[in-house]
């Protein structure tokens, strides 16, 4: 992730107007799994420490939601007063992009990432009035909930059972030169609704009922560390060395390949990977690397089928090559594909074999590294 770094317009003012080409600004984003688990503290604090440091910052929009500790933590940060909008009769209040962009300062600090402007606004969203400000060369913090991100709303919906109407992109996340995830165990979050630090007393017991729940919190809070794990793993290789050298791949994410023969045991390794991929909440595949001079049978063509509508069933992807080299091939998709479990039936070569060429996993384990390797005893199907 870039650094980032502040600069203001003065820095500019000795340049001719015609060539001046301002740096889009660098975006901070604070997630967490919901409500109450301190973003905005978190924010705050950073902003206010800057602040200390010499740092221009401003708080463009903050929502303190009548917590009294946010609310402490913005003291002594100048706040950019919100712009009046009449709507239906009735005068609201949101974010002044325009008062922010002329205030010009190095950072503003920007709340609710994923809020959605009253009717008549310029902008539908808030992330577009954040964009609009990266344009204009300043710096800003924001604060988003997991739930929030467009990829992740159906499951979401599935493990809360509560359909979340206001989304951000994913590429915002994606574009972000630092993301940093505010986590705190579920217990802490349910002591600090009980303690009325979150929402007003009345709504405690409906909270803890719906959206609080236990298990609620915790697949949330697994949902937020993964997600931020896969954004850091894409960019680590992403970067040049990784494109270069697949098995480079730092590995935060599990993920699990099945080799698939044509023997009938090639079921039972399937439902073996999926289970092994369940446990560790990861993605799974399935490989069978055919032979290029060896044509299938109707009955190893049917075999093969079977295992792919298996495969698909446990919401796997299926993988067929071409190859004379069953170990290279295995060894690159898996580079590739950037695995960390691979699952693979026990040899049926002749000890003779074996002894002369190596069995097959032998000669996996000899291209790969920091690869754990399954090994599955053939037996009868079950």
């Amino acid at each position: 992730m870039r650094e980032i770094h502040y600069t203001t317009m003065n820095d500019l003012k000795n340049i001719p107007i015609e060539d001046i080409k301002i740096p889009r600004g660098r975006h901070k984003i604070f997630i967490g799994m919901s409500p109450g688990v301190g973003k905005t503290y978190k924010m705050l604090e950073e902003g206010y420490r800057l602040r200390q440091e010499g740092i221009d910052v401003v708080v463009g929009l903050l929502e303190t939601h009548g917590r009294k500790e946010t609310a402490e933590k913005s003291i002594g940060l100048e706040i950019i007063a919100r712009k009046e909008i009449t709507f239906s009769s009735v005068t609201l209040t949101e974010m002044d992009t325009d008062a922010i962009i002329a205030r010009q300062p190095s950072l503003a600090l920007i709340d609710e990432l994923a809020h959605t402007n009253i009717p008549g606004s310029l902008r539908e969203k808030r992330y577009q009035d954040v964009e609009l400000i990266l344009s204009a060369g300043i710096d800003v913090f924001s604060t988003v909930n997991i739930q929030h991100l467009e990829s992740l709303n159906d499951l979401v919906a599935k493990i809360t059972g509560i359909v979340v109407r206001e989304r951000i992109p994913n590429h915002l996340l994606d574009e972000a030169d630092e993301v940093v995830v505010v986590d705190v165990t579920p217990e802490t979050l349910e002591e600090r609704l009980k303690d009325g630090k979150i929402y007003p007393s009345e709504n405690i017991d409906r909270s803890l009922g719906n959206f609080f729940q236990r298990r609620h919190l915790v697949a949330l809070r697994e949902l937020a560390l993964r997600e931020i794990a896969d954004n850091v793993e894409e960019e680590v290789f992403a970067q040049e060395e990784g494109y270069n050298n697949p098995s480079l791949s730092c590995g935060i994410r599990e993920r699990v390949l099945v080799c698939i023969s044509t023997y009938q045991n090639a079921l039972q390794l399937i439902r073996r990977g999926a289970r092994i991929a369940s446990y560790m909440h990861a993605p799974l595949y399935g490989l069978f690397v055919e032979d290029p001079e060896h044509f299938l049978s109707r009955e190893d063509t049917l075999h093969i089928e079977t295992c792919k509508k298996l495969l698909k069933d446990f919401n796997g992807e299926f993988i067929r090559v071409g190859d004379h080299n069953k170990a290279k091939a295995i060894a690159e998709k898996a580079q590739q594909y950037r695995i960390t479990q691979i699952v693979i039936g026990e040899s049926r070569q002749s000890r003779w074999k074996i002894l002369l060429r190596g069995s097959l996993t032998q000669r996996i384990l000899k291209s790969l590294k920091d690869i754990d390797i399954h090994i599955i005893a053939t037996g009868k199907q079950p």
